[in-house]
């Protein structure tokens, strides 16, 4: 940060304080906060960073799929009541644990390049070198997700999906201490953070199973008010990942999705134009709906631009970030919600939603 910005005189010193990170405890979540840290401590030398670890939800209900438990912010809320409470001064997020709509006062100041968004098949070491289409009839595959189960299911009809829960460490233990899974699904993104690369047996491609909103990229969450810290901590955004996670969340929010029906995203960026396709799923994969619509995101003279730091698209501040390009993003994630609605979407959702409560 500029020696302006934390000098006494200009009133807006906070930063050269001790600025505390709050973080899930597991392994993945420190990690991610980890590289958090480093950056920010590469950028502001001067700053110094004190790491808040506590648990969520999300982390002390294992016995229970993670669809079931009915709360939207089963890995956030603790974080966020700390914010809220001045305990911590930013949080750092797996944005896909993120509701598209956060509480009042908070903003997501930072949206880190996304590491690879898709999902990754692990196999049991007895089945080291298959893949799943050649796995045999009827094995087991372990996922907490209604969205992978959902597109594997019609992908892969000859096997099974079960519920896993825990933490990346816990879910491998299960998988290679036992002889219930053939396999388990996870985002490549923390197995690659974890550095488990050697465990991924096969990259699920988009037309296997497309991601979750968000997935493989990081957030860092502050106080809307703190001007200094949403300053500080804006220079992590990455344009093109900022872009993409905007438009899947809008495409969400829109639907009025969640973790408890399955929808699906796969966006990309190539030459100035944001492609973004989204689909929904019945809870078996045999209904879905999936469609791509494309926009311009080309930037303007930014130096003609105001934007209003103020503006907040789908809980996210960019303000460095061209205004005309975010809401070309909002807006291409809200039509293709649209889109999907006008073909059906509302009743296969509410159809999955019912079946997933009375299960």
């Amino acid at each position: 940060m500029s020696e302006e910005a934390t000098s006494p005189q200009d009133g807006n010193g906070k930063v050269s304080r001790v600025i505390r990170i709050g973080t899930r405890k597991s392994q993945l979540a420190r990690i991610q906060t980890d590289s958090v840290a480093d950056k920010l401590k590469g950028l502001y030398p001067e700053i110094t960073l004190e790491i808040v670890g506590m648990s969520t939800t999300g982390d002390k209900i294992l016995d229970t799929a993670l669809s079931k438990i009915g709360e939207k912010s089963l890995f956030t809320k603790e974080l966020e009541n700390a914010l809220e409470r001045n305990e911590v001064d930013l949080v750092v997020h797996s944005l896909k644990d993120l509701p598209t709509t956060l509480p009042a006062g908070f903003t997501i100041g930072a949206v880190l390049k996304r590491e690879n968004p898709h999902d990754a098949v692990v196999l049991h070491p007895k089945h080291a070198g298959k893949s799943l289409d050649n796995l045999p009839d009827n094995s087991v595959i372990g996922t907490s997700s209604l969205r992978r189960a959902a597109q594997l299911k019609k992908r892969f009809p000859h096997l099974e999906f079960k519920d896993i829960r825990g933490n990346l460490n816990t879910r491998l233990k299960k998988l290679d201490e036992k002889e219930d899974f053939a396999a388990i699904i996870l985002a490549a993104a923390g197995l690659r953070r974890m550095g488990w690369d050697n465990r991924i047996s096969q990259i699920l491609g988009p037309e296997d199973c497309m991601y979750a909103v968000g997935q493989g990229a990081l957030a860092v969450e502050v106080r809307a008010r703190d001007v200094d810290i949403l300053e500080m901590v804006s220079v992590l955004h990455h344009d093109d990942t900022v872009l993409r996670c905007i438009a899947e969340r809008a495409f969400l929010r829109h639907l009025e999705g969640g973790c408890s029906v399955p929808v699906a995203v796969h966006t990309e960026v190539k030459d100035s134009q944001l492609y973004l396709t989204g689909a929904v799923y019945s809870l078996d994969g045999s209904d879905s709906l999936k469609e791509t619509m494309q926009t311009s995101i080309a930037a303007d003279d930014k130096s003609i631009e105001e934007v209003d730091e103020q503006v907040q698209r789908v809980g996210v501040t960019a303000s460095k970030l061209s205004g005309k390009a975010q809401d070309g993003a909002e807006r291409l994630g809200i039509d293709l919600a649209n889109l999907l609605l006008s073909k059906g979407a509302k009743e296969i959702l509410t159809v999955a939603r019912q079946l997933n409560d009375a299960r």
